[in-house]
């Protein structure tokens, strides 16, 4: 069964200024929980309640063991997002025409 979630809301959740760092660290691997809050100069708990919608919806993989979290990325699902995403494409027909005007 497929997995129904808000695009609009994973896409606002990726491109979160915080967030996406967080994303950003998670494309090289696995991360721990309090490498990223340390990171990102934010606390453990935040870092999982920014990143919550995404690990709920397969976005993101959340490991836990003996109370010592780790994060990886759904590159994949993550990629197919945006790919599949009308404000990217938005986004790229906008820079796009930007660039032809300084140019």
């Amino acid at each position: 069964m497929d997995d129904i979630f808000d695009r609009e809301k994973v896409v606002d959740c990726m491109f979160d200024p915080v967030t996406s760092a967080i994303l950003a660290e998670l494309e090289d691997g696995e991360k721990d929980c309090s490498f990223l809050a340390k990171k990102s100069s934010i606390s453990e708990s935040e870092v999982l309640e920014r990143l919550s919608y995404l690990i709920e919806h397969g976005f993101i993989y959340k490991n836990s063991d003996n109370e010592k979290s780790t994060f990886s990325a759904n590159t994949e699902k993550l990629t197919q997002i945006i790919e599949n995403s009308d404000n990217f494409n938005g986004a790229i027909n906008g820079l796009e025409k930007m660039d032809t005007y300084l140019n």
